[in-house]
Parts: C-alpha cells; sequence; structure tokens
C-alpha cells in the first residue's frame, strides 16, 4: 500500500510541477519550453509547396525561439484541404484568407492576432498584348483563380464583375496565384484573379507579361490567428514575437516574401465589416 500511495505521489507531482511551469511562464512573460507544449501553425496554400516551405519554415522557427514555443509547420496541398480541416478546428495558429476567418467566428471563433498594414486588394490579369480593353468582355469567358474562395483573388473579384460589369466568367481552379500568372502570361487562359501582394512576388519576367485590367476595393490583410482554445498567455506571445519580427532589419526580412512587410496588431473588428459585401454567394463548400 505504501508503494502505491508513493507512485501515485510522485506521478501526481510531476503533473502538478509541469501545470505550475506553465502558469508561471503565463503570468511573467517568460519562454514557455519548459512547459513542453507544442502547437501547429497552418498556412494556407498561398504558393506551391516549396516556396511556402522556403518562406514560411524560418519564420516559424524564429517564432518558435523568441517564445520558447514548439511550433510544426502544416502545408495542405489545396487550398479545400486547408478550409476543411481550419472548419474542423483542427490548427492551433493559422495565417489565412481574411474571410476564412470571418466564416468561422460563430464555429471554431479563430481570433485575428497580427497581420501586414498594407491592404489587400485583388486584380484582374490579362496579358500585355491581349485585346480585351474592359472586364464586360470577359461575360463567359475562363477566369483562372487560385482557389475558388480565394478572397481578393476570387470572391470579391467575382463578386465586383457581375455586380458592377454585368460579366461572369466561369472560373478554373488553377491551385496558386503562381499558377494564375503563369496560365495567363502564356496564353493558356485569357484572364486570372490574383491579388497586388503575390503578383509583386514574380519573377520580373512574367510580371512583364501581364496587364492590370481591373482593382478591387481594399480588404484588411491576411491575419496570423489563433484557435481561442489556447491559453490567452501563449496567444499573446506570439503576436509580441511577430510584431517584434519587424523591429529587426535583418528578420524583418523573413517576412518580406510573405510578403508582410509591416505587421500590425489586429482583432476581429477589423474584418467584421466584410460581411455586408455580400461575398458569401460565390463561396464554394
Amino acid at each position: 500500500m505504501n508503494s502505491f500511495c508513493t507512485l501515485r505521489s510522485t506521478q501526481f507531482s510531476k503533473a502538478g510541477w509541469r501545470m505550475t511551469l506553465l502558469l508561471i511562464a503565463l503570468l511573467f512573460g517568460w519562454p514557455l519550453a519548459h512547459a513542453e507544449e507544442s502547437y501547429t501553425f497552418a498556412v494556407v496554400p498561398q504558393f506551391e509547396q516549396r516556396k511556402l516551405f522556403a518562406t514560411w519554415k524560418p519564420i516559424i522557427d524564429e517564432l518558435s525561439r523568441r517564445t520558447g514555443i514548439t511550433l510544426n509547420l502544416v502545408a495542405t496541398q489545396s487550398v479545400s484541404e486547408f478550409e476543411r480541416e481550419l472548419s474542423r478546428g483542427r490548427y492551433d495558429f493559422v495565417y489565412s484568407n481574411p474571410y476564412h476567418i470571418l466564416r468561422e467566428l460563430t464555429r471554431q471563433g479563430y481570433v485575428p492576432l497580427v497581420c501586414d498594414q498594407t491592404p489587400l486588394r485583388g486584380i484582374l490579369v490579362v496579358r500585355k498584348d491581349s485585346p480585351i480593353k474592359t472586364p464586360t468582355e470577359l461575360d463567359g469567358a475562363k477566369l483562372a483563380i487560385p482557389s475558388f474562395n480565394a478572397l481578393g483573388a476570387s470572391l470579391l473579384l467575382r463578386a465586383d464583375l457581375e455586380q458592377i460589369y454585368k460579366a461572369k466568367p466561369l472560373p478554373v481552379d488553377v491551385k496558386t496565384h503562381s499558377s494564375v500568372y503563369l496560365q495567363v502570361a502564356n496564353g493558356l487562359l485569357p484572364a486570372g484573379g490574383g491579388v497586388e501582394k503575390t503578383l509583386s512576388e514574380q519573377d520580373r519576367t512574367v510580371q512583364a507579361m501581364l496587364r492590370v485590367l481591373y482593382t478591387t476595393r481594399e480588404m484588411p490583410s491576411h491575419p496570423v490567428a489563433a484557435h481561442p482554445r489556447l491559453p490567452a498567455g501563449v496567444r499573446q506571445a506570439l503576436q509580441r514575437a511577430l510584431l517584434d519580427l519587424a523591429s529587426s532589419e535583418d528578420d524583418k526580412k523573413l517576412l518580406l516574401h510573405v510578403p508582410m512587410t509591416n505587421p500590425v496588431a489586429t482583432s476581429m473588428q477589423d474584418y467584421t465589416p466584410m460581411k455586408k459585401w455580400g461575398l458569401e454567394a460565390y463561396w464554394v463548400d
């Protein structure tokens, strides 16, 4: 009996000690490495996977170093897979389309933490030598998009084309922003939807072959958000670390290819005005 009680007491002490360390770390803002916690950090497939990992892995590693939190980068093969897992609450931290976060407001309730201060704007691109002069001409034409539910490159762009220009193009999902620009540049599709930020990240040769035919209204940029199940201290630690990255010239370079050139704190209040834009009509489950 004494041995059993000693064993139970030892197990309880270890569990209690781990909990005590976590509480102390959160209360005093200490690094959380000793709390033995790890979290997933999922990134919407904005690029093909090799480029996505080359862009985000150094950022995730630096955030882990600064916070003491073990972060595991997750990249899905498609946006639809990302959306499915997001709706199930599988991710702890995410970098995602703003409308994804808005749709999850009454479900998973992801909490926006940081976004780029520069607003996001969707663009409609055609080849520089294309005879298309106005978006009206795209009624019934094929439109390359990175995914059906991409905010600036599909949802808002298609809403504007229909509501302003009475044009309903036929969206073609080509999986990534880079593929959109290449499809149009190579003449495989007559037009494509993207955003200003991703166009600026393309090879200069590709950019030189394209012409921006239309630009949408501004919207808040993609946020890094956290699932509400995470302790407030963990969320705050990651938010501080992301904001601090921009204070160092060397570390700031890590964010340039996201691109997130000027990260600022954000909240759901910045995104709720989009509820009035009627984008739900263009969402594909």
